[in-house]
């Protein structure tokens, strides 16, 4: 039992709020993943490759790691699901993760959005029991991020009724490729489709590239990636093809088919709409390691906190003990901004993911607006998500000191593992040009998705106006801004009101600039389509940086609103406000430069924050705790003489918090 009055946190109910709608698929992991699938710390690559192949045919069938699948496959057709199984992977092992994301997600993910039914019958099943090992083969080394000017092709011959697939020069071959070096017997290969001496864009055959006995097939070159800085267990590699002959019904058609005679035809005329509706299907590889890295992220500070509460450095006068390293605000201003802003991701993801799983759960056709729109916030979250992750993780290390750059402590490789994650499933700096895109209107309309800067075929003139989509608890979002008083000298800084307003505000207007820029530079650089955009492209980041931030404020303030247990409610309404005061104070410099805020008020900002931290403090531990990672998923040394804590964590009197409005 937990009492309000006290201010007591009840672990379970933090824990419930935090599992959130798909507990069952979490708690599913926490039982059946023991010790046989953690992290072997020192392990050569061959040793990695080899142990993470064979627990990947080994992963409990409870899990439902394919769960995204039709049910007619042997799937559950669950796609939240099996994004949260993914999450839960990366708290075990990330090779695992992203071994288990290629075989299901990519390669499998691609065979049921690309394929039709006769590719859905033939191979799914095989697909998710792990009878065939496939690869995503969509990178090439020359076009990582420009995927649709992709060299491959695949030019399509009537005589023989097959396409023939080649790699016409170096710069064209497929690299970075997962499952690709050792495991891989089929590829998705991504090429442009050439028939009749037409080219139709980029779309994707399944190929065999391997026999049964491992040796590559005739015409197909397979190379080692070589030595990376982490996931070793992945085993990367590069693949060409030298005019190799795929059969016509291995092109994955849903989207673009071609007769026996070579004639093409597509549910989708325009080239470029139909390539960004392809791209639209594999969002879910982009959600996976956007949750993927928040929840390595949560694995870290769960053991930076937890060593900050045992290790003591320094005394100080009258007292017998040295000070426990928590206790100093330094470590604290580290620590705990890190953790308020896991946790105000950790309420965006899962409202993303109930987003996706609602696009592209159901039978009926997907709206294109909502799709749209899922790719946008995808993409900005996997960005923010991942270079918090890189950060964090960082940080943790240096907060645990020399014990932190030992292997056996975790750390190293949840920062060596992690690191690729803000380049895979799209560059960061990528995606946010992409998210800046999706809130100029006359883009969306021009194109219908999202597409690279500067093409010659859409004139800045048409950026007609800006969209400022509310994403979470609308109405409750816009009560607290309308109640925010004219002058904002008069609002405490902890008003929720007044925060999200500020949010707001700094996303409205710098678009808007941006929006003005683009316009001016359409009337003065008319030939020079490129220039227009790369003149503004750090005003454009800016932009989808500032949205990102409040999308991911506004899903805070909603997850605060569907906690039904009050204690709960006011730690995470304080958190909350550490996590938005951190951001405000990250942008002191553009707040002060605007006037948003006085100098005055600026510096009261830092003092509220550092009073956030002291009231923080008690419940540093219970935070992490609220994670509920398994102690032996942690897999730390450091943390095996840790004394046994209570379940039941009672706080510092909370009736401050309670009188904040959440």
């Amino acid at each position: 039992m937990h009492d309000h009055a006290s201010g007591h946190i009840d672990l379970a109910r933090l824990r419930d709020v935090l599992d959130g709608p798909w507990a069952k698929v979490r708690n599913a992991h926490r039982e059946h993943l023991d010790e046989r699938f953690l992290p072997v710390y020192g392990e050569t690559g061959d040793q990695a490759r080899e142990r993470i192949s064979r627990l990947l045919t080994e992963l409990p069938v409870e899990l439902g790691i394919a769960s995204a699948f039709p049910t007619e496959y042997g799937g559950s057709a669950d796609v939240g699901g099996s994004i949260i199984a993914s999450e839960m992977l990366a708290q075990v092992d990330l090779s695992l993760m992203v071994k288990a994301g290629v075989q299901w997600g990519l390669f499998g993910g691609a065979v049921q959005a690309l394929g039709t039914q006769r590719h859905h019958d033939a191979y799914l099943r095989d697909i998710i029991s792990g009878t065939i090992f496939g690869c995503f083969a969509m990178t090439e080394t020359g076009h990582g991020s420009d995927v649709q000017q992709l060299r491959t092709t695949c030019t399509y011959d009537p005589q023989t009724q097959t396409f023939d697939l080649h790699t016409p020069h170096e710069a064209a071959r497929k690299d970075y490729i997962g499952n690709a070096a050792r495991d891989g017997r089929m590829a998705v290969v991504f090429a442009q489709l050439i028939t009749n001496g037409q080219r139709h864009g980029v779309h994707a055959w399944l190929v065999p590239i391997r026999d049964a006995q491992g040796n590559p097939l005739p015409g197909v070159t397979i190379g080692d990636a070589g030595p990376k800085a982490g996931l070793l267990g992945v085993d990367n590699g590069r693949l060409s093809f030298d005019h190799v002959q795929v059969p016509r019904d291995m092109l994955l058609d849903r989207y673009g088919q071609v007769a026996e005679d070579g004639t093409y035809s597509s549910p989708i005329e325009n080239d470029s709409r139909r390539f960004f509706t392809m791209l639209g299907t594999l969002v879910r590889g982009r959600v996976s390691v956007g949750g993927a890295a928040s929840a390595a992220t949560k694995s870290a500070l769960t053991i930076a906190v937890r060593y900050g509460d045992i290790r003591r450095q320094f005394d100080t006068p009258g007292a017998d003990r040295e000070v426990l390293i928590n206790d100093y605000l330094a470590h604290q201003r580290k620590l705990l901004p890190a953790l308020a802003t896991t946790y105000a991701l950790h309420f965006a993801q899962t409202e993303l993911v109930a987003a996706l799983n609602e696009v592209q759960g159901g039978d009926g056709p997907v709206d294109e607006h909502r799709q749209r729109e899922l790719e946008s916030r995808a993409a900005g979250l996997k960005a923010a998500q991942t270079w918090h992750a890189t950060r964090t993780i960082q940080m943790c290390r240096e907060a645990c000191g020399g014990a932190g750059y030992l292997a056996e402590n975790r750390l190293p490789s949840l920062k060596a593992d992690t690191d690729v994650f803000t380049t895979f499933e799209g560059d960061n700096t990528v995606l946010l040009q992409l998210v800046a895109k999706g809130l100029l209107t006359g883009y969306r309309d021009e194109f219908g998705s999202l597409d690279g800067w500067g093409r010659a075929s859409f004139v800045a003139e048409q950026v007609r106006e800006m969209v400022l989509e509310r994403t979470a608890a609308r109405s409750l979002i816009e009560r607290l801004i309308s109640a925010v008083p004219g002058r904002d000298e008069e609002v405490a800084v902890t008003d929720r009101g007044w925060q999200l307003k500020a949010f707001e505000d700094r996303e409205r207007h710098l678009l808007d600039g941006a929006v003005r820029r683009l316009r001016g530079g359409a009337a003065t650089k008319k030939d020079r389509p490129f220039d227009i955009f790369n003149d503004v492209q750090d005003h454009v980041l800016a932009v989808a940086a500032a949205h990102i931030d409040r999308v991911t404020l506004e899903a805070f303030v909603a997850g605060i609103e569907d906690t039904a247990d009050p204690a709960v409610q006011a730690l995470l309404s304080r958190v909350c406000d550490l996590y938005a005061l951190s951001v405000i104070e990250a942008n002191k410099g553009w707040f002060l430069e605007h006037g948003r805020l006085t100098p005055a008020r600026s510096k009261a900002i830092t003092g509220v924050v550092n009073g956030l931290l002291k009231e923080l403090r008690p419940h540093m531990r219970t935070l992490v705790d609220g994670f509920a990672i398994p102690d032996t998923w942690l897999h730390c040394a450091i943390l095996r003489e840790e004394p046994r804590r209570q379940e039941t964590m009672s706080a510092h009197d909370a009736s401050s918090t309670q009188a904040v409005p959440v």
